[in-house]
């Protein structure tokens, strides 16, 4: 029934649980899964569809608990949502035709800064602050800029989403990755679709790896609210870091 045999499942449902973990805390769980995928014997887009199959229950467990727990408003927030996954289909059908060599080569760079800004600013903490652009501003502008990025590449998608919030909507640490796990739960919802018309995902290795991202988003979900900013911002910048180095190592 799966697509790979025992030995490869058990460690594809192992780095399900670590990357659900990490991801529900600072993003770049697709960092830790999708190299393994590929290491299983996943053709490249199969790899992606499949990695969006996984990431969609890690993600969404993620929204749930913050939600639960008062740090994100569905009610509110279903339009950016929605943007954000009709973005992110948007940019999974145009990856063949658009050009995003140059995209690849800035990203490292862009995520060095990320993880630079996160670790040397002063006052980063869980108190909201006056946000640099408006609410529709940012439901317009940037929810649909991210997700688009989140279907056509993917990588660091959770790091961009969350100095949005910090940086431009004036949310806390905390209260921004609760809404970064929402909008790219949206987007991952997206790009599954969009994937699933033009590859076949390992459905079935796919959802077992899905399962074990549940278990590992609520723990991690469940450490970034008793810890706050102090647990989030260190593994937000070793995540940003190590998928900059990865993307790095890929130039040569």
């Amino acid at each position: 029934m799966f697509e790979v045999g025992f030995d490869l499942l058990l460690i594809l449902i192992l780095t399900g649980f670590i990357a659900g973990f990490v991801d529900a805390i600072a993003g770049g769980g697709g960092l830790i899964t999708l190299p393994v995928l590929l290491l299983a014997g996943s053709a490249p887009v199969e790899a992606l569809a499949t990695n969006k199959v996984q990431g969609i229950f890690g993600s969404g467990t993620a929204t749930y608990t913050y939600a639960k727990k008062g740090l994100v408003d569905l009610r509110t927030q279903w339009k950016p949502a929605l943007l954000s996954f009709g973005a992110s289909f948007v940019g999974a059908i145009l990856i063949t035709v658009l050009p995003v060599g140059w995209i690849r080569l800035v990203l490292p760079f862009l995520l060095i800064a990320v993880a630079l800004f996160f670790a040397f600013k002063p006052g980063l903490d869980d108190v909201d602050r006056v946000a640099r652009m408006g609410p529709v501003a940012f439901m317009f502008i940037v929810v649909p800029l991210i997700g688009g990025y989140d279907g056509l590449l993917g990588p660091g998608t959770g790091s961009f989403f969350m100095i949005a919030f910090v940086m431009l909507a004036g949310y806390g640490v905390l209260r921004a990755t609760a809404y970064t796990k929402l909008l790219n739960f949206a987007s991952n919802v997206g790009g599954l679709v969009a994937f699933s018309l033009v590859a076949t995902p390992w459905w079935f290795t796919g959802l077992a790896m899905g399962a074990a991202q549940m278990a590992g988003a609520m723990c991690g979900a469940r450490v970034a609210m008793r810890g706050g900013a102090k647990v989030i911002k260190p593994l937000l910048v070793i995540t940003s870091t190590a998928l900059a180095i990865k993307l790095l190592l890929d130039w040569f």
